[in-house]
């Protein structure tokens, strides 16, 4: 049976850039493009207190092999860390197994919740979201206030 989605959905340009901001990331999940996987690299209980929706937790301790036993090697990976430092030695240890398509994500999560991008876990569930968090209209005003300073 032919893939009834074949030709509807358009194959995504691979992963390019060695490092990423949070817009990028946040971009790409808000259109809904497929084949991509975030990697928290941060301990186990870290992880459990927060981080990105859908990041999926590998610890840093036997990287490579974990992921090599788990993921596609051709797989989009956007990979962050407690800092970036960490986030660059999950990276290398990701491509050193031969991991090609994968991205830095600068700030980690800090930076992702700094844009408003969607988180989950234990502590994150207790935080209420900002007033304008969902409210279009606030955003709006406050862009624009603060465009002309």
């Amino acid at each position: 049976m032919a893939n009834p989605l074949e030709n509807i959905i358009p194959d995504q340009p691979p992963v390019t850039e060695k490092k990423s901001d949070a817009h990028t990331l946040k971009s790409r999940l808000e259109w809904g493009e497929p084949a991509f996987t975030i990697l928290d690299v941060r301990d186990r209980p870290t992880y459990n207190d927060g981080h990105i929706m859908g990041a999926v937790s590998m610890s840093m301790d036997g990287l490579g092999d974990a992921a090599a036993e788990s993921l596609a090697k051709s797989r989009d990976i956007y990979v962050y860390g407690a800092s970036d430092n960490d986030t660059t030695q999950a990276a290398q240890a990701l491509r050193s197994k031969g991991f090609e398509n994968v991205s830095e994500l600068k700030g980690g999560l800090a930076a992702w919740k700094a844009i408003g991008g969607p988180t989950e876990g234990i502590v994150e569930s207790r935080t209420p979201a900002g007033k304008d968090d969902y409210n279009v209209v606030d955003r709006m005003k406050d862009q624009a206030a603060n465009m002309d300073k």
